[in-house]
């Protein structure tokens, strides 16, 4: 498992628990991307840390940074049914019984575009039980000429018969040597999904409370793992930011191809008091039974998910 720099191609040790690291940069801006699960392991600009990274010899802790295909969050104990045939996942999450993050956490993807700036890369989902299709994820990161990352994410049905899917991304933010404990979290989300102890969605409520952060909440009291919907787009552009008190801030951002965001402040992330992941997906925790936000892709049909990250330092 190697180290690729775009800007000279040449590897380098150690050897990375997370598959080969693609680096980017332009300007004051550097990413790293990891092959395994096309994740974000780094994302820095004018010095500042703008996502929680890991070392190298460490796979992602809270699945930070990985992508989410072709199911994002959890199904509820990998079951769902397909033309009145019951389907079994694996069962990834045990202590709650679920199929979790997907079936690419694992998967190695490869190459098919490097530059400086860019990285396109692709895993195959092969058929299986549970999931009996064949699919392609491409996953593509890019640099643009502020340095802010965009990314874009293209599931590709090369079945023969329609598939089901949602797509999702699992990165958390920070703002450099700022406690998460001293940020403010804004989302532009009216509606709530309400789970059950095991995680799966059993009903929607209109946000009130803590649950309401789109004037802002501190991170401290925004302890929580829930899916918003019903975003505020500008432009058919949503954003959830945040911010320090001396006014810098980070953003992720998403197209109207994004239809939840799921925001896990978590007290339990290595090396944190608090981490904040802010996770843009297509579709909640077990679309596959409930239908919500669930997509179908025809034969040779594609479906592309834009996302990413901006700031203001």
């Amino acid at each position: 498992m190697s180290t690729i720099d775009a800007t000279t191609g040449q590897s380098a040790a150690p050897r990375a628990a997370t598959g080969t690291q693609f680096t980017l940069r332009r300007g004051d801006a550097t990413a790293i991307i990891t092959s395994l699960a096309a994740g974000l392991r780094v994302y820095d600009k004018s010095g500042v840390a703008l996502v929680e990274s890991y070392r190298l010899e460490e796979i992602a802790p809270g699945a930070a940074g990985i992508t989410l295909a072709p199911f994002a969050n959890r199904i509820d104990g990998g079951r769902w049914e397909l033309e009145g045939h019951a389907q079994q996942m694996d069962i990834t999450e045990v202590d709650r019984n679920n199929a979790i993050h997907g079936l690419l956490r694992n998967t190695g993807y490869h190459a098919l575009d490097v530059s400086e700036t860019h990285v396109l890369l692709e895993a195959v989902i092969h058929p299986q039980h549970g999931y009996p299709f064949l699919m392609r994820h491409q996953v593509r990161y890019c640099l643009d000429a502020d340095g802010n990352l965009r990314t874009a994410q293209t599931l590709i049905n090369d079945s023969s018969r329609k598939a089901p899917f949602v797509l999702g991304a699992h990165p958390y933010f920070t703002l450099g040597d700022v406690p998460a404990q001293e940020l403010t979290l804004t989302v532009h989300a009216a509606t709530r999904l309400v789970a059950n102890e095991r995680m799966i969605p059993t009903s929607t409520q209109a946000v009130a409370g803590r649950f309401d952060l789109r004037a802002g909440r501190p991170v401290p009291d925004s302890l929580m793992d829930t899916a918003f919907t019903d975003l505020v787009t500008d432009h058919g552009v949503a954003r959830h930011t945040l911010s320090a008190p001396d006014g810098r801030s980070v953003s992720l951002w998403h197209d109207s191809s994004v239809d939840y965001v799921h925001v896990y402040v978590t007290s339990i992330f290595p090396g944190r008091t608090l981490a904040v992941a802010l996770e843009p997906m297509t579709g909640p925790a077990n679309a596959f039974n409930s239908g919500q936000g669930l997509r179908w892709l025809a034969p040779g049909e594609r479906f592309t998910m834009n996302w990413g990250v901006d700031s203001v330092l």
